[in-house]
C-alpha cells in the first residue's frame, strides 16, 4: 500500500477512537484494537487478560523487521569484546512469556495496519482529524512522508514517545519501515537500528528487545570474526590500542619490571604490539606482569576463560623472549577489590581502561557509583600511569530525546565510515553492523536504569571524574601522534586525528568518535 494510504488509514483510526463512537468496527478495526490493547495494559491488566509481556523485535536477512519473543539468558557484554552469555526471561506477574501467541498478536497488528481490506479503509471518513495530532503537526509530518525524509520523521518520532505522544508515534513507525532497510544506505541501515530502538522503547520493552538481539548471535566463532572485520575495516580499537601502548611504553621506558592492569582484556589482543615493542628495548626487554580483569561472560567469544588470554600472551612473550607472567581475574568491574589485582611493592604500574569504564554505573544509575568507585581504588595503588580510551559521545544521563539525537549523529558517522570500507551488499557488513553495533543502539535508545550498560560521555566529563579522584593528566608523546598519523594513511582520508587539552580524538570528517588521554 502506498505510505499515503497507511497514513489516512491512522489518522481515520484513531479519530473513531477518540471520538469513541459506538459505530460496528470491522474485524481489522477489532484485531488493531486487540494488538494495541496488548502492547499498552499495564502488567496487571496484562495479567488479568491473559496477555503476554511487550514485543521485541530482530531483523530478517531481507532487511525488514520481524517481531518476535526470546527466552536465553543474558549477561551485560562490553563494547568491543564478542563475548556473551544470557539468562531466560521470565515474567515478574508469575507466567511465563508466550514467543508464538505474542507473534501472531503483532503480525495481526501489521496485517490489519498494512493490509489492504476494503472495509478497513471505507469505513473512515476522509474529513476527519487525526487523534490528538493538530492540523499544523499532521501536515508537516505528511509533508516529510512525501518527501521520504526519514531521519527527520526518525526525530520527530522519537520526540512524540518523549512527549507520549503513542497515536503519533505509531503512526510515524508505520510510515518509516518501508524506508529503512539493513542492507540500503548507511543512513538507511542506521535507520532500522533506530527504528527498533524507538518500538523498544514506545512498548516499555528495551530490554526484552536488546536480549533477544544478542540472544540471536552467531556461534562464539563467527562472532569473532566479525568483531575481527570490523577492527581490520575501522581504525577506531587500532588508535585507542596503540596511543594507550605509546602512553605506557614512554611511562615505563626506565623500568625494568612492568605491571600492567588491563580492565577488560577481551582477546588480549591490545597488548601485541606492546609485547613485540619491549622486546626490541635498548638493553634488553624488562619482565612483564599482566593482569587481565575480565567478566567471565566474554568466555562466549573467546571458547573459554581468561586462561586462554594469558596462554596466548605467554606464548607470544616467549617467542619475544620476555619474561612474562598473567594473571587472570574473571570478575566484572563493579566486583573488583584491591586483594583481586595482584599487587607488589616496588613494581611500577600501568593501569589500563580501553572502552570499559562507560559500562560502569555511575551515581544516576543508583547509590552505588561504581565507576568513580574504581578511579579512587586504582589511584591507591600509585600508578605510574593509566590510560582511558572512550568513544565521544553523551548519552549517560542525557534524557531520551537527546539521547536519541545523539546517537543518530554518533552512529551515522559510524555507519558512513564502514560504507567506505565493506561492500553494502556483503553479508559480513550486515552481520558486523548487526552483531556489533545493532544491540548497543537498542540498549541506548531504548532501557533505562541499571539495564541501560551503554554509558558513554564526553572527555570533559571524564575529565572531570579524574581529576576529583586525584589524578593528573599525563602528556602524551609525540611519537605515539607520529604511529597515529602513519596507521591513517591506510584509511579513508576523511578520517581525522586531533590534539587538544592534552588528548588525542579520532574523528570522520567533523564528528568526533574516540578519544584517548592518560593520567598519573
Amino acid at each position: 500500500m502506498h505510505p499515503e494510504g497507511i497514513t489516512e488509514a491512522n489518522r481515520h483510526y484513531f479519530h473513531l477512537q477518540k471520538k469513541k463512537k459506538n459505530s460496528t468496527l470491522s474485524s481489522s478495526h477489532k484485531r488493531i484494537q486487540l494488538a494495541l490493547l496488548h502492547i499498552y495494559m499495564t502488567p496487571a491488566e496484562k495479567m488479568n487478560r491473559n496477555l503476554y509481556s511487550s514485543p521485541t523485535a530482530s531483523f530478517s536477512s531481507n532487511g525488514s523487521s520481524v517481531s518476535q519473543q526470546d527466552t536465553h539468558s543474558y549477561h551485560p557484554d562490553t563494547y568491543h569484546s564478542p563475548d556473551y552469555t544470557y539468562t531466560s526471561h521470565v515474567s515478574n506477574t508469575g507466567f511465563t512469556d508466550n514467543a508464538d501467541d505474542l507473534e501472531y498478536k503483532l503480525r495481526e497488528l501489521e496485517s490489519a495496519m498494512m493490509g489492504t481490506d476494503q472495509d478497513f479503509m471505507e469505513s473512515f471518513d476522509n474529513s476527519s482529524s487525526w487523534g490528538g495530532v493538530n492540523q499544523a503537526t499532521s501536515d508537516v509530518i505528511t509533508e516529510m512522508i512525501s518527501r521520504r525524509d526519514f531521519k527527520k520523521l526518525l526525530i520527530a518520532c522519537a520526540k512524540a514517545i518523549a512527549e507520549n505522544d503513542s497515536i503519533t508515534a505509531n503512526w510515524l513507525m508505520s510510515e518509516l519501515r518501508p524506508m529503512v532497510s539493513v542492507s540500503g544506505e548507511p543512513d538507511h541501515r542506521l535507520g532500522a537500528y533506530m527504528l527498533e530502538g524507538l518500538v523498544a522503547k514506545l512498548s516499555s520493552s528495551g530490554s526484552s528487545i536488546y536480549k533477544a538481539l544478542r540472544c540471536k548471535e552467531p556461534s562464539g566463532n563467527e562472532l569473532f570474526s566479525y568483531m575481527r572485520i570490523l577492527y581490520e575495516a575501522c581504525p577506531y580499537f587500532k588508535f585507542g590500542y596503540l596511543s594507550a601502548n605509546g602512553a605506557i611504553a614512554e611511562a615505563m621506558k626506565n623500568e625494568s619490571r612492568i605491571h600492567i592492569i588491563d580492565f577488560q582484556i577481551a582477546q588480549g589482543g591490545q597488548w601485541v604490539t606492546l609485547i613485540q615493542a619491549l622486546a626490541s628495548r635498548p638493553g634488553g626487554p624488562p619482565k612483564l606482569r599482566i593482569t587481565g580483569v575480565d567478566d567471565s561472560t566474554s568466555a562466549y567469544a573467546r571458547g573459554g576463560g581468561v586462561n586462554i588470554v594469558g596462554q596466548r600472551l605467554t606464548a607470544l612473550a616467549k617467542s619475544c623472549n620476555i619474561p612474562f607472567e598473567f594473571h587472570g581475574v574473571p570478575v566484572s568491574g563493579t566486583e573488583v577489590q584491591i586483594a583481586h589485582l595482584g599487587i607488589r611493592s616496588g613494581e611500577p604500574l600501568a593501569v589500563n581502561f580501553a572502552f570499559m569504564l562507560h559500562h560502569m554505573p555511575d551515581e544516576s544509575v543508583g547509590p552505588e557509583n561504581h565507576r568513580d568507585r574504581l578511579l579512587r581504588l586504582v589511584k591507591s595503588l600509585s600508578p605510574k600511569v593509566v590510560t582511558l580510551v572512550e568513544q565521544e559521545s553523551n548519552v549517560n544521563t542525557a534524557p531520551f530525546f537527546n539521547r536519541f539525537q545523539e546517537t543518530l549523529n554518533y552512529y551515522s558517522a559510524i555507519f558512513e565510515s564502514i560504507d567506505v570500507t565493506l561492500p553494502r551488499d556483503h553479508q559480513d557488513r550486515i552481520s558486523v553492523e548487526q552483531h556489533c553495533l545493532a544491540r548497543d543502539i537498542v540498549n541506548i535508545i531504548a532501557c533505562e536504569g541499571v539495564e541501560r550498560v551503554e554509558r558513554h560521555e564526553l572527555l570533559g566529563k571524564w575529565r572531570s571524574r579524574f581529576t576529583m579522584a586525584g589524578f593528573k593528566p599525563y602528556p602524551l608523546s609525540s611519537l605515539v601522534n607520529t604511529t597515529i598519523k602513519s596507521l591513517l594513511e591506510n584509511y579513508s582520508h576523511k578520517y581525522r586525528l586531533e590534539e587538544r587539552d592534552g588528548a588525542l580524538f579520532l574523528g570522520w570528517m567533523n564528528r568526533d568518535l574516540v578519544a584517548s588521554c592518560a593520567w598519573i
